[in-house]
């Protein structure tokens, strides 16, 4: 399907708080924003002003990538002093009030905001996207359909969000839920081949739907902008060195994947149930959760589902150079998610006296801590 080295790249979105309150900005982040594009030219904006991007350039390396990311996240936690913030990557911010956002001026952002309504101002969400690269635009569709069923661990690994709007959701990643208020998001679809999801595509934007694929926010897509196959299901990772797995272990199952074209194929609406319920399963628990097997008809635990993956592509991270990064999933397994580490600063700070509010504030230091010294 490719002789390319799939090369790839990482997307990773970030939260401004307010450095004194904890909460989002209560000034104009304009400044902030005006000096991050002259000295970090990869930053992007995101649909809120409290959001910031930044992304690698394509790398086939993951010393690359990572160099790539720790210079963007410490170079804006720099930045975010300077102008009395915190910068943190986080699926959702703790304390912030959705009601109280601004959203990102540019004619996409107000289009989707005109578009989906409240759901949109509601989306204050960070995520992680990887982007692997696969030449053929048809066998991206193939392989869409192919690695659905890995979604939920990936979630699982990534899981950063346990709280939302002040309070405990006794989710360990909540972003789903808010996400999913919006059109077309979750799991896509199973098409039968390229020829149908184009024509999926063309009907959708014939009749006004969508502008283009792009407005397909699934957690997994082709990508337009791009030849590459999108990852989206992760929650942004606190650690870098969990976000780095995340696409470790993606990449590994694209080449998997294409190295055998029979590998998960011909998976059906069973299939596809089955994936619905992990990908919940994996929400509520991140690595704590037991994951169904469709071909052992039983509920896995976690560790036993991830060892299963890393003998599945053991032999792809070996020709990747990414062993290491792979292995790494075990130790997020075992110590826990970022969501984990969130729930663990929050109970310390309520045992130590703490207001549930002060304790929020607590876990936003241990998130902007940790997004940066990682």
């Amino acid at each position: 399907m490719t002789s390319a080295p799939y090369r790839f790249g990482i997307e990773e979105e970030y939260f401004l708080a307010d450095a004194e309150t904890r909460g989002t900005p209560r000034r104009s982040v304009k400044p902030f924003h005006v000096a991050a594009a002259q000295r970090l030219p990869e930053i992007g904006r995101e649909l809120l002003q409290c959001q910031v991007e930044v992304c690698t350039p394509p790398v086939a390396d993951f010393s690359e990538a990572c160099a790539s990311l720790a210079q963007q996240r410490g170079a804006l936690a720099d930045l975010a002093a300077e102008h009395d913030l915190l910068i943190f990557a986080a699926g959702t911010h703790p304390v912030a009030d959705w009601s109280r956002q601004l959203p990102t001026k540019g004619d996409r952002y107000r289009g989707i905001l005109r578009d989906v309504g409240l759901p949109g101002r509601r989306s204050l969400i960070c995520g992680m996207h990887v982007h692997v690269e696969v030449p053929d635009a048809d066998g991206r569709v193939d392989l869409m359909n192919r690695l659905l069923p890995f979604q939920p661990l990936l979630l699982a690994l990534s899981a950063s969000s346990p709280f939302w709007q002040g309070r405990p959701t006794g989710l360990s990643a909540y972003r789903l839920s808010a996400f999913g208020e919006l059109p077309r998001t979750g799991l896509p679809a199973l098409f039968p081949g390229a020829a149908d999801y184009a024509r999926y595509v063309r009907i959708m934007t014939g009749a006004g739907a969508i502008r283009d694929a792009s407005f397909l926010w699934w957690s997994l897509r082709p990508s337009i902008k791009f030849p590459t196959l999108e990852l989206r299901i992760a929650d942004s990772c606190t650690r870098l060195a969990d976000a780095l797995t995340i696409a470790a272990v993606f990449r590994c199952l694209v080449r998997l994947a294409v190295r055998r074209p029979a590998f998960n194929a011909g998976l059906d609406g069973v299939s596809r149930a089955l994936a619905e319920e992990n990908l919940w399963r994996a929400q509520r628990n991140g690595v704590g959760a037991a994951l169904i097997d469709e071909a052992l008809e039983v509920a896995l635990p976690f560790a036993e589902a991830l060892e299963a993956l890393l003998a599945l592509i053991a032999e792809d991270a070996a020709a990747l150079g990414c062993t290491a990064e792979v292995a790494h999933a075990r130790t997020i397994a075992a110590q826990g998610t970022s969501a984990d580490g969130q729930v663990a600063a929050f109970e310390a700070a309520r045992e130590a006296g703490l207001t549930d509010r002060q304790a929020l504030d607590k876990v936003v230091d241990w998130l902007a801590e940790t997004s940066r010294r990682s």
